[in-house]
């Protein structure tokens, strides 16, 4: 058991770094009311997962590297607690256009990613 929480906090510290850093390049070049870090993270998190999903169902893959990058990288990774609060934000400010196009794109073309990665891997 203390092999498999070490291996899910190494992802997800891992994750929280690539988080972070998503964040950083985004801010440095993008400045608008859009939360666009939270939506490219979201996108990428699905379409990584999808892909290691599908991968390691295709191969007879060790449970310690699917905790490793599905549970520890894509849960420190990814934001949906942060797209929560920021769709909390959005509505208090009054920002109604904002918060229905970044709910709705952030469910549907998370869904696409998670679909295009698994077919990537079929």
């Amino acid at each position: 058991m203390i092999k498999q929480l070490l291996l899910v906090g190494l992802g997800g510290g891992i994750g929280s770094i690539f988080r972070y850093l998503t964040s950083v390049l985004t801010a440095k070049y993008y400045a608008n009311a859009f939360p666009l870090a939270t939506f490219i993270t979201n996108i990428l998190g699905c379409f990584a997962i999808g892909l290691l999903i599908g991968f390691f169902a295709k191969t007879n893959t060790d449970n310690n590297l699917k905790l490793l990058f599905i549970t520890g990288f894509c849960g420190g990774y990814t934001t949906f607690s942060t797209f929560a609060a920021e769709n909390i934000s959005l509505l208090q400010n009054q920002n109604y256009l904002t918060l229905v196009t970044y709910t709705l794109a952030s469910v549907l073309v998370g869904f696409l990613a998670v679909g295009l990665g698994l077919m990537i891997t079929k």
